[in-house]
């Protein structure tokens, strides 16, 4: 039976986690096209005054992408908030998400992502302001708390669930953790038995293997994907493999990991423009070398310095073909 978030049916329990800087729309349809069950924009912060930027204009932007389409929004004022949430719904959101997991300082020195799991009635008020303001399903984001003394993920929610929220995600790391030391799933494992509403497992999430691992322990709906999707789109093949089938997916081939590639860098292109497009290119290009591990230094520092995205472009094209070659020349 598919798991459902209001009327949508998940093609797949596996889904994409929200990331700042990572999760734009080219890697949210590439990542979809593997199987993600869903992939949440990057998060957008609630003060409209602020959305009259290039880089909010490109978090906003939904062209394109495979439905249902999950907006994450930041912000502490309730609504403020449920005012984003209408707007984004207008320009097309199909799922309104709520961060309330992000531990950077700036975001809680706002008190706003996981910094608001310390204010447990102002949680209830944010969550109540926003689902009564639109008709599509709000998730929510949480982290297992603000620290190893007051993990009071149960009892958020337990708020969120009494609130409407439609479906929860849960990092299994404190905000004091930030991404420290490793997930712990016990709390993850109470909420689920707290709650009726769908419960997504996040947090180290890094193989199949992990995948089944931590949905058998914590009884969890699904996993949610973060880091390991850098540099590895193609995780959500492999755990979907592993969690319908019980199989290991076969292994791609070297050129057609060079063909998604060098899509992705084109799609990147076509979305930022020249400026933007190599620049942001260089970080997925820096990922995809380290997930490959077959790429030198020397290679590396070139596609890194690459100053057009012409020539970001035709140096990984030739760099890539030379690795196809090297390995059909092996066989």
């Amino acid at each position: 039976m598919a798991l459902r978030i209001g009327p949508y049916a998940l093609p797949s329990n596996v889904v994409l986690a929200p990331m700042a800087g990572v999760t734009d729309r080219p890697f949210r349809v590439l990542c979809r096209s593997f199987g993600a069950g869903l992939a949440a924009s990057e998060m957008i912060t609630s003060d409209t005054r602020l959305w009259n930027t290039s880089k909010s204009r490109t978090r906003m932007n939904h062209e394109g992408e495979p439905e249902p389409r999950v907006v994450q929004l930041a912000g502490a004022d309730p609504q403020a908030l449920a005012e984003a949430a209408r707007a984004n719904v207008a320009l097309g959101a199909q799922i309104i998400d709520l961060n309330m997991g992000c531990p950077a300082k700036k975001v809680c020195g706002r008190l706003c992502g996981s910094a608001l799991l310390t204010d447990e009635s102002l949680v209830a008020r944010i969550l109540g302001a926003v689902v009564g303001a639109v008709d599509v399903p709000v998730t929510l984001k949480i982290r297992t708390g603000w620290d190893r003394e007051h993990r009071n993920g149960v009892k958020i929610a337990c708020i969120a669930q009494d609130s409407g929220i439609a479906a929860l995600a849960v990092h299994g790391r404190t905000r004091a953790d930030f991404y420290e030391g490793v997930a712990e799933y016990a709390t993850i494992r109470a909420i689920k038995q707290s709650v009726r509403i769908p419960v997504f497992a996040n947090g180290d999430i890094t193989s199949p293997e992990k995948a089944r691992e931590v949905l058998d322990f914590t009884g969890a709906d699904g996993v949610m994907i973060g880091r390991a999707t850098h540099g590895a789109p193609w995780i959500f093949r492999a755990v979907n493999a592993r969690l319908r089938e019980g199989i290991a997916a076969p292994a791609l081939l070297r050129a057609d990991v060079r063909d998604i590639i060098l899509a992705h860098l084109d799609s990147l292109y076509s979305f930022y423009g020249e400026e933007s497009g190599v620049r942001i290119a260089r970080k997925h290009l820096g990922w995809y070398c380290e997930q490959l591990l077959e790429f030198p230094a020397p290679i590396r520092r070139a596609l890194m310095a690459a100053a057009s995205t012409s020539s970001q472009f035709a140096d990984a094209a030739k760099h890539f073909e030379d690795w196809v070659e090297e390995a059909a020349a092996a066989a």
